[in-house]
């Protein structure tokens, strides 16, 4: 990632700073089978505490590329899951008040299980399949906090599913 302080101009004349993290895209896969979903648990450093969230992730090195192969990859590391079938349904900004990161969002269905390939800053990372309501009850009981996985069930919803 990249931080930067750009000199801007308001819209009033007067100047200022602005400071922007600049980041790689990312994508985050909703994987859904029998009602339910599968999700991911992993300490988050930034707000200490361990968070439930749909798999999730950048390429290395601030590095750009196809999003529906990024979510392959993501999927296949931290749930060792690969899909039969993606479906995009959306696209957005993570954060776009300090942030130009954006990114895909994919419901990944026609599951089959294998092997997770995580990357050692994901080695205390859990695996677990919740059915529909339980996630939705994590989500409204405040288990469930992470902005991007929110957003992406409100996609998954605005798509019918």
């Amino acid at each position: 990632m990249q931080v930067r302080e750009d000199a801007i101009e308001r819209t009033d004349g007067s100047s200022g700073i602005y400071s922007v993290v600049d980041k790689g895209n990312y994508a985050v896969v909703v994987p859904y089978e029998n009602d339910g979903f599968w999700l991911v648990e992993q300490y988050r450093y930034p707000v200490r505490k361990r968070s439930w969230e749909f798999p999730m992730g950048t390429y290395p090195d601030r590095r750009m590329g196809d999003p529906l192969e990024l979510a392959r990859r993501e999927l296949l590391e931290e749930a060792g899951l690969r899909a039969e079938r993606w479906e995009l349904l959306g696209e957005m900004y993570c954060v776009p008040g300090f942030s130009s990161q954006s990114g895909h969002v994919y419901l990944a269905t026609g599951l089959t299980r294998g092997e997770v390939e995580r990357e050692p800053e994901e080695q205390d990372m859990r695996l677990g399949f919740f059915p529909r309501a339980e996630v939705e009850k994590m989500m409204r009981d405040g288990t469930i906090q992470d902005a991007q996985t929110l957003a992406c069930y409100g996609y998954l919803l605005l798509h019918g599913k």
